[in-house]
Formats: structure tokens, C-alpha cells, sequence
């Protein structure tokens, strides 16, 4: 037998063995990826769950009455910046708002997840409110009022949050979940992300911020 048989028989096998852990590897992130908000639907009073073209799912739920979306986006395309995971939690309700106001912490122009950048009219950052946040409306008569969103400025206090939306549709708050680790993307490029699941205790405090500012917004006699 030629000494090149063992040789490879060994290569082939070393073959077989690295494509049968990329294989689990790659189903381990994807069942990861899929049950991101499986820690959070205790939260919930029921709940529906679809997973989006990323792998990533996106699920709706009651809570204490209110009807609630949740939608993971990844953003691997943000240039000079690490990979992002985003969680857009979106109280989809009706309000009596006759204009959008997007309030942005530190834009870059690449968020893909807003449409902060289209709305016509940049408004001044008002008093007492981190410079780096900014805001941009459809219409600078109609935005909500100042005195009703200086109630939520504390909001901006946690870094991760980036951004808030206020509509004639509903309320947003949008959140940085995660940033791909810094080291590995910068040498293998990877971007992985999402696998541990969403925790409650950083959830519920959104979820009750959103159902607060939707009773302060209806709750004002002469609303915007």
C-alpha cells in the first residue's frame, strides 16, 4: 500500500470531521439565534413568534392590556463600527399625535433600522437634553409637545438606549442589545451575534416606559 493512502485517509477524515462541527456550530447559532426572546415571553400573556429572514425571530405579546411588538436586527453593514444587534420594542397603538417625532442618540446616518434620516425637519436639541441626541420631525407644528417628552428625558440616561418615537401609530424605543466582540471581528471578522437570549430585567423597564409615555400622551387634555 502506498504511504500516501494513510496520508490521505487522515486528511479526509480531518475533512469530514471539521464539516460535521461547522454543521453543528452553524445549527447551534441558528436555534440561538431563533429562540433570542424565549427568556422574555413570560412577560407576556401569550405571545406569537415568527423568525425573519436573519434568523433572528420577531414576536408579539399582551401586556397588562397592551399589545407589544419585538423585532431583533442585526446591522453587520455599519462602516467603521462594530456589528450591532438592535431590539425595537413598538407599542403599536393609535395615538392622538398629529405629527412623528424621532428622537436619535448619536446619529451616524447608517442606522438602518430608522427612518430618523427622512423625516424633513431637524429640530434644535432642547434644554437640558445630552447633546448628542437629536431631533428630527415630519412637521415642526405638529410634533408632541415639549413638556410631554422632557417627562422621558431620563430615558436617554442609559446609554444603550438609541432611540425613541413617538407617531400617530403607536410609541418606539429602540435598543442597543449587543456589539459583535470587538476582538474576534477585527481578526476573524466575525460578527455573531444574539447568542444568549434577551433578558427580562432589560426588558420590562422599556415595556413599562412605553405603556408610561402612551397614558401621559393620552392622558393630556389638548394633545398635539
Amino acid at each position: 500500500m502506498s504511504p500516501l493512502v494513510p496520508l490521505a485517509l487522515g486528511c479526509a477524515a480531518l475533512g469530514l470531521w471539521l464539516a460535521l462541527r461547522l454543521i453543528r456550530e452553524t445549527q447551534t447559532r441558528a436555534r440561538a439565534r431563533a429562540d433570542y426572546f424565549t427568556a422574555v415571553k413570560p412577560l407576556f400573556d401569550g405571545g406569537q413568534r415568527r423568525l425573519q429572514p436573519t434568523g433572528f425571530p420577531r414576536m408579539t405579546g399582551r401586556r397588562n392590556g397592551l399589545a407589544f411588538d419585538l423585532q431583533a436586527i442585526p446591522d453587520t453593514l455599519t462602516f467603521r463600527k462594530l456589528p450591532a444587534l438592535w431590539v425595537l420594542v413598538t407599542l403599536p397603538d393609535p395615538m392622538p399625535l398629529r405629527g412623528t417625532l424621532n428622537i436619535l442618540a448619536r446619529p451616524s446616518g447608517s442606522e438602518s433600522f430608522t427612518h430618523f434620516a427622512t423625516l424633513p425637519q431637524s429640530l434644535p436639541t432642547p434644554p437640558g437634553w445630552p447633546a448628542e441626541v437629536s431631533f428630527r420631525t415630519d412637521d415642526a407644528t405638529r410634533c408632541p409637545p415639549l413638556d410631554l417628552i422632557d417627562r422621558h428625558r431620563d430615558l436617554f440616561d442609559d446609554p444603550k438606549v438609541k432611540e425613541l418615537v413617538l407617531s400617530p401609530k403607536g410609541l418606539r424605543i429602540v435598543l442597543l442589545a449587543e456589539e459583535a466582540d470587538r476582538g474576534r471581528y477585527l481578526i476573524f471578522r466575525d460578527a455573531e451575534m444574539g447568542q444568549t437570549p434577551l433578558a427580562p430585567a432589560r426588558l420590562s423597564p422599556i415595556l413599562d416606559r412605553l405603556a408610561a409615555l402612551r397614558q401621559d400622551v393620552l392622558s393630556r387634555k389638548d394633545p398635539a
